[in-house]
This record gives structure tokens, C-alpha cells and sequence, in this order.
């Protein structure tokens, strides 16, 4: 019987890298993730992308491999579509918020980014710049929105417009650092799963202002949207109006996202108009 593509990618990876144990872990759309061992003792992870992955997973892999380790989960090798690297087995900084912690993960994420924001030796892999992921926000018919929602989209545009031509010193960024990224281990919290991309360094925490999922109530409190961008003004020397900008188009965006999807937009439009405000509230 014919081994599936997956099935092939797993069994050279396991000669390859001298790994004695596979169990699956997780099957997406893109990826196949198997939790391996070696010798018996340590664990690790093989990330199978598939052949509909994309250039995002491959940029994302090739950004991860060069953080080297420093706020995100190591990438020890990588062969062609297969990325074996750290095994990470606690929760998420996501659990944590959930669990009433939220002021302790908003630092642990003020960490994480000036880890992954750090200057390193060697130029970093070839990134989506910015304005290129803003492309579905600008393209999106408004007629797409609620009809009650279409000045909060026409807002979000403008602010995002008004950023890009103001830019900001251009810095990789992850791209997707939300509290269901970040991942408990022996060496604290790490990110996983990056995009990518190229651009202002306040984007990095816009999607942390929605997130994290099952907590639209905190999401949308306006003094939860005020601690968070004090903390990252304070720990990461952010301009504010940018950071609360950035959060607002990041938003509009992930709506669009949603809308083309065919899905519900309800955590975006109970966030949205608090990020409008406090963004509106600055000089």
C-alpha cells in the first residue's frame, strides 16, 4: 500500500534525525505535527507541512529557525517541507488569562517581544512587507460589513492608511503573536507559529488587544485596552496612538479575513469601536 506524502515526509525525517517514536498531535490544513523521540528520553516536534501550505508557513518556519531560540520555540533542522524542533509542553499564555492572570501575561508578551525584536548576527530570511498583508483590508468592499459596521471599517481603513504613510524603522516581526501563540516550557514562554512578515515593530502587539478567544468581554473593556498599551509604551517604549492604531486596523483586517471566510465578525465588533476611542483619545 502506498505511503501517503506525510507518511513518506515522516518516515525520512524519523532516519534522518535518528528518532525512535511518533505520535500525531495535530492535523491542519497546512501542517502535520507529530510530537518524536530520542532514544526514549527526549521529545521533540516534526512539522510536516503539506503541499497547500503556502509561502507563509515556509517564510514563517525560516523566521522561527532564525530567532535561534530566543522567545520562540528552537528550530534544530530543517529538510526540504519537514522543521524539527523543540518540544514545548505546557499551556498557553492564553490558559492563563482565562485563568484570571491577564496583567502577568501582558508582561510575559512585553518579554517575548523584546526577545524576538532583539538585533542578531546574519540577515533575516525574506519577509512579507507589512502593507502587503494589508492588501485584504484595503480590497474588501465595505458592502461586506453590517451595515452598522461600516464607518467602524471605514475608520480602521483611514488609520491604516495614515501608519503606512508615516512609516516606522522596519523590524521582523512574527506576525501573529496572539496569548494561544505563546507556549509554556522549562525555558518560560516562547512563541510558535510566526508569519513572517516585515514592518513597524508596534504591529507585533496589535493582535494581542483581541485576543485571547472565549475572552471578547475582557477584549472590549476599555480599561483592559487602556493596561494594555500603558504596558507597552512603558515596557517596550511604543508610541501610543501607533500601538492603539495599529491595534484598530489589525482588527478591521481580521474582520475582513472572517467576512471573506464566510464567518462570524462578533469578537471584532465588540472590540473595534473601544480601539477607535482610545485611539481617537490621542493628540
Amino acid at each position: 500500500m502506498n505511503q501517503s506524502p506525510v507518511e513518506t515526509a515522516l518516515s525520512r525525517a524519523m532516519i534522518r534525525w535518528s528518532l525512535t517514536k511518533s505520535t500525531p498531535v495535530a492535523e491542519t490544513p497546512r501542517s502535520s505535527i507529530f510530537r518524536v523521540e530520542q532514544n526514549g528520553r527526549n521529545f521533540a516536534v516534526l512539522k510536516i507541512l503539506k503541499a497547500n501550505a503556502g509561502e507563509e508557513e515556509g517564510r514563517g518556519s525560516k523566521l522561527l529557525e532564525w530567532y535561534g531560540g530566543d522567545g520562540a520555540a528552537t528550530v534544530f533542522d530543517m529538510h526540504g517541507d519537514t522543521i524539527f524542533m523543540e518540544w514545548l509542553d505546557g499551556g498557553t499564555l492564553g490558559d492563563a488569562v482565562r485563568a484570571g492572570h491577564d496583567d502577568q501575561a501582558t508582561i510575559a508578551i512585553c518579554t517575548i517581544v523584546s526577545n524576538l525584536h532583539r538585533a542578531r548576527a546574519g540577515a533575516p530570511p525574506q519577509l512579507q512587507p507589512l502593507h502587503e498583508r494589508f492588501e485584504a483590508l484595503f480590497a474588501t468592499d465595505v458592502r461586506a460589513w453590517p451595515r452598522t459596521a461600516r464607518d467602524l471599517y471605514a475608520r480602521a481603513s483611514g488609520i491604516a492608511l495614515k501608519l503606512f504613510d508615516k512609516p516606522a524603522p522596519l523590524v521582523p516581526l512574527h506576525g501573529d503573536l496572539h496569548h494561544d501563540n505563546i507556549l509554556s516550557s522549562d525555558r518560560g514562554w516562547l512563541a510558535i507559529d510566526p508569519k513572517g512578515l516585515i514592518g513597524d515593530p508596534a504591529y507585533e502587539v496589535a493582535n494581542v488587544f483581541r485576543n485571547p478567544p472565549g475572552e471578547t468581554q475582557l477584549a472590549a473593556d476599555p480599561r483592559r485596552i487602556a493596561a494594555l498599551a500603558d504596558a507597552f509604551v512603558a515596557r517596550l517604549g511604543y508610541n501610543r496612538k501607533r500601538v492603539l492604531g495599529w491595534a484598530a486596523a489589525h482588527s478591521a483586517l481580521s474582520a475582513c479575513w472572517d467576512l471573506a471566510a464566510g464567518n462570524p465578525i462578533t469578537t471584532d465588533l465588540a472590540v473595534l469601536p473601544h480601539l477607535l476611542t482610545a485611539y481617537d483619545q490621542m493628540a
